[in-house]
């Protein structure tokens, strides 16, 4: 049987509210899946009564039988499905502590001039970059840390440009924050939109490369500026939120960046996608993108490397260092690397995994595992953030505390020990946990996710800004800037660019309706 995804706006284009998702299946035989497989346990239930599901649509391949009908009323996501596997026997406990804060990410060094001043150099740079973020400060402690701060001309210039610059800051209000995110990126178009069946989906759901180009610079243009909700809100000792305080000049826009999905699953393969991060010979996050030949190239395929340049060339774009957070699963591994345990155990494999093996006998789970975490170790020194986006694509809305529990401990035993712990959830389909009034402690799955160390939350919704801070959480709206939404309702994103500028001549058109 063919499985649909089926997305719609619960308002019209110019109305903020949630985006509401619902699945649909048609057909007779065979399972196939767009943005990918959801669940085996859902599809299971569900299988027969999808069909009489409403709403809108990214097209299925390879979907574990799981999560057929599961999506969401209310805050719900036009995005990629994912697929869900039974825990593994060898399924490990949960972690103590859930998650936790992730900090400010610290400057990085940046290679001193073989000018015979190199400590010198070294450190004026990073003091220079620390400037160019905002983060003044930080630079006059770090220049004044230096011995010979009190004999350095360059040195002092810069401490006092730094204290004249940040009495122009100004405090930005927190509610007026926006959050934007993407999927995969598209990197060769012609494969992607070859008209099979998955290009439904990934013309409704996906951003090309080009596109994504441009619309980084365009709301550089503007004056927007990378922040985190971490920025947003901090947490205090004994659990409890505090709102926090962001500080830029005049004219200044804080935005918070997000992507999702960034597995490179298997049914993605040949389809003008990376394949996965790595690390290049100078210790720099890249994409690799095989070639029609079965080369591999590496360079900048996706959104991470992509930015990472941008933020190179234009420090500016980025507040103290803040880059992007990652919304991560794990049924198929993590950053393109197959770390889940069933691609160790052998057990309950889809068939795509086994595939997978069939075709790479000398397959290291231990290797995989260390590449996959020296990546993500890189990545949260370079400012990068991972957001849990649950292990197995799971429909928060509609699944119950018990399973949520079960399918956070399998994140917590396989992911977090890759890329770290996080406080941050950002729900699958954006399918949301509570109403829009906000949540309580006598709400069963905040209370869990509360109780694990997640502090900050994020749906999806079609409005400009949607931020709650609370003493118990932040939770954020994020807007879909993908080839739906661009193309439906470009309004809705003329305070970050003009469709007509960034679109993609490759794309085709009409857009399929959701």
């Amino acid at each position: 049987m063919v499985l649909t995804l089926i997305l719609s706006l619960s308002l019209a284009a110019g109305g903020g509210g949630f985006l509401s998702v619902r699945e649909h299946q048609s057909g007779t035989s065979e399972v196939t899946s767009l943005p990918d497989s959801l669940s085996q346990e859902e599809a299971q239930k569900e299988e027969g009564t999808a069909s009489s599901k409403e709403e809108a649509v990214a097209e299925e391949k390879s979907l574990p039988e799981e999560e057929a009908s599961s999506e969401e009323e209310g805050a719900s996501e036009e995005e990629a499905p994912a697929e869900e596997k039974p825990a593994s026997e060898e399924e490990a406990p949960s972690e103590e502590e859930g998650a936790s804060e992730e900090e400010t990410p610290s400057e990085e060094e940046t290679p001193a001039e073989e000018d015979g001043s190199e400590d010198g150099q070294a450190v004026l740079q990073k003091a220079q970059t620390m400037y160019a973020q905002y983060n003044y400060d930080a630079a006059i402690r770090y220049l004044k840390e230096q011995e010979d701060f009190d004999s350095n001309k360059d040195y002092m210039d810069l401490a006092a440009k730094c204290q004249v610059a940040r009495q122009s800051l100004v405090e930005y209000p927190l509610e007026n924050i926006t959050h934007v995110f993407f999927h995969t990126l598209i990197y060769d178009t012609s494969k992607a939109f070859d008209g099979d069946s998955d290009e439904k989906g990934y013309n409704q759901m996906m951003t090309t490369v080009s596109e994504f180009n441009k619309i980084i610079q365009t709301m550089y243009d503007k004056g927007y500026v990378l922040v985190s909700p971490h920025d947003m809100a901090t947490v205090n000792e004994d659990g409890t939120m505090s709102r926090g305080k962001i500080l830029l000049p005049e004219g200044k826009i804080p935005f918070v960046l997000s992507q999702d999905d960034v597995s490179y699953y298997h049914y993605m393969d040949g389809d003008g996608y990376a394949s996965r991060l790595v690390l290049d010979e100078n210790g720099q996050v890249k994409a690799e993108y095989i070639e029609d030949d079965g080369s591999v190239s590496v360079g900048n395929y996706d959104m991470v490397p992509l930015l990472d340049e941008f933020i190179s060339n234009h420090p500016d774009f980025s507040y103290h260092g803040r880059k992007g957070i990652l919304a991560m699963t794990g049924y198929n591994g993590v950053l393109g690397y197959r770390t889940d345990i069933a691609y160790k155990t052998g057990e309950n494999l889809q068939d795509d995994q086994k595939a997978f093996l069939d075709n790479h006998p000398d397959f290291d789970y231990d290797k995989e595992v260390e590449e996959a975490t020296k990546v993500a170790e890189a990545m949260k020194a370079s400012g990068w953030e991972f957001a849990s986006h649950t292990w197995g694509h799971m429909n928060a809305t509609d699944r119950s505390a018990e399973d949520l529990k079960t399918d956070n401990e399998k994140w917590e035993a396989y992911v977090a020990p890759i890329l770290g712990k996080t406080d941050m959830v950002i729900f699958a389909f954006g399918a949301d946990i509570g109403g829009w009034e906000g949540y309580s402690m006598d709400n069963e799955k905040f209370a869990y996710f509360k109780s694990r160390g997640y502090n900050y939350y994020c749906n999806v919704d079609s409005s400009q800004y949607f931020v709650q801070i609370t003493d118990q959480y932040l939770r954020q709206g994020r807007r879909n800037l993908d080839g739906y939404r661009m193309y439906y309702n470009p309004d809705m994103l003329s305070d970050l660019f003009d469709v007509s500028e960034v679109w993609d001549s490759s794309r085709p058109t009409p857009v399929p309706e959701m």
